[in-house]
């Protein structure tokens, strides 16, 4: 089953559209009808009291759902969707494995997971060549994994129920429209049904990427479009042998590729391709601030994408299964919220808990390790009894020991650079182009490596003052 129908997909990025300025835009999707803050008197309860409520069932929400239930919390998840997944999209790579053995042990053996990523490949594009670096590891082909292809449906409904079968209840197709406010601490939830009210001591938000709650609750301030990207995917339909043969794979081993460079055109993001057991999937993610400035819609860069030479002979003869659209945290230690007050911790995307940096495109793994780290802290204040802003601070000193604060700071300079122009434009054109002029074989003196990269800078008028400068910025983002 699809995420969304290409109409409702093509629906959402119009709504995109619409705040960045393109034509024959929707209003953005969001909440509705516009919330009211409720306090209650000291003392009052709903008819419904729960320790701790959770807020989406992505993995995140299932993560500390499974986590606090185990420990004998009474736990409500809420989640927006038919059922969990239904809402979320990914480009389904998960890495992080051992994370989730921690959690359930050797849990890839009974989890719906597609393939086993054993290769990661890195390519630079220009419009007609592509230079790629090609990583494989035997070890990565062992228990218990370095990564995962996944489909989200699937992964998010099996983590959603590992947390039903602790003693967690779902509630599917719930909207939380608000929070309840008691003595200056969050203390429950409204729940668009007859009785919403929801009493809890605490309440974890991961609701996804523009967190209403986080945003009702004062944690998180509006984004700038130059922070979030919106990206669309497809899910391409090929038998299990095309696969294997064309990716060159053997058993359940499996392939994830990301593109940089004339890929989008003009327009600063990126593209990717996962293999899957009999499927691809496969997109592109655009800078919602660089569609808006060179008025770009995503879904077209899809296609051009799928065109391109170096990608047309993978996706040929897949049919289409699924498009979905999705926007992404990009700007990564720049854009965390505060992540708790009284009675309210936020995780996962909602906590921008998405760490794009270049060389890492990750999210599940840290969504799930801010789903444990909330859970644990929410556990330690029930307690304690004590579920005041004081106490719920300790969720920050538990995702520093799970190092997730750290690899955020460690590359916050990451994300700028990145999406910088010459980055995303002219040098993987100077790469293949360098790398063209390297092979090509014309009964020519034979020129050493030096001379063809200068010759190919000055090409492409890369400046020795522009060079130096990205060559700093380069090695403060991810050398030192």
């Amino acid at each position: 089953m699809a995420l969304l129908s290409k109409e409702a997909s093509r629906a959402l990025v119009q709504g995109v559209n619409r705040l960045v300025g393109l034509p024959n835009g929707l209003p953005p999707p969001g909440p509705e009808p516009a919330p009211r803050r409720r306090s209650r008197a000291p003392g009052t309860r709903s008819a419904e009291h729960v320790d701790l409520a959770v807020i989406g069932a992505g993995p995140a929400g299932s993560a500390a759902a499974l986590v606090a239930a185990r420990a004998g919390l009474k736990v409500l998840l809420l989640e927006r969707g038919e059922y969990p997944g239904a809402k979320n999209v990914s480009g389904a790579a998960f890495y992080g494995s051992a994370i989730m053995d921690e959690l359930i042990p050797r849990w890839w053996e009974q989890a719906p997971v597609e393939r086993y990523l054993s290769r990661r490949v890195l390519a630079f594009m220009s419009p007609e060549t592509s230079v790629a670096l090609d990583f494989r590891s035997a070890r990565f082909a062992e228990p218990p994994y370095n990564g995962f292809a996944i489909l989200r449906p699937k992964f998010d409904r099996w983590l959603a129920e590992q947390a039903v079968a602790a003693g967690a209840f779902l509630l599917n197709a719930a909207v939380v429209d608000d929070v309840l406010w008691e003595d200056g601490r969050v203390a429950g939830v409204r729940v668009r049904r007859e009785g919403g009210d929801v009493r809890a001591d605490v309440v974890i938000a991961c609701d996804g990427a523009n967190s209403f709650i986080a945003k009702k609750a004062g944690l998180q301030r509006e984004f700038h479009a130059h922070e979030i990207s919106l990206g669309v995917k497809e899910v391409l339909a090929l038998d299990e042998a095309t696969i294997r043969e064309r990716f060159q794979l053997s058993g359940n081993e499996g392939l994830a590729i990301e593109y940089i460079g004339s890929i989008t055109e003009e327009v600063s993001g990126g593209a990717f391709l996962y293999t899957n057991r009999d499927t691809l999937s496969l997109g592109v993610i655009g800078q919602i601030s660089s569609l808006a400035s060179h008025k770009r819609r995503p879904y077209e860069l899809l296609e051009q994408f799928k065109a391109h030479p170096a990608v047309a002979p993978l996706v040929r003869g897949g049919a289409v299964r699924e498009y979905s659209a999705h926007i992404i945290p990009e700007a990564g230690w720049n854009m965390l919220p505060r992540l708790s007050t009284g009675g309210l911790m936020v995780a996962g995307d909602a906590a921008a808990l998405c760490f794009v940096a270049g060389l890492y495109l990750e999210g599940i793994n840290y969504a799930i390790l801010s789903g444990i780290a909330a859970a644990e802290s929410a556990i330690a204040a029930h307690h304690e009894q004590d579920f005041s802003a004081a106490s719920l601070a300790r969720y920050e000193e538990r995702l520093k020991a799970r190092h997730v604060l750290a690899d955020f700071r460690r590359y916050r300079h990451a994300p700028a650079m990145v999406n910088s122009e010459r980055l995303q434009n002219l040098y993987p054109a100077v790469i293949a182009d360098g790398a063209e002029q390297l092979f090509r074989v014309r009964g020519d003196p034979k020129q050493k490596l030096v001379p063809i990269a200068l010759e190919a800078l000055r090409r492409h008028k890369v400046s020795p003052i522009d060079l130096l400068q990205d060559v700093v910025n380069a090695g403060r983002s991810f050398g030192w």
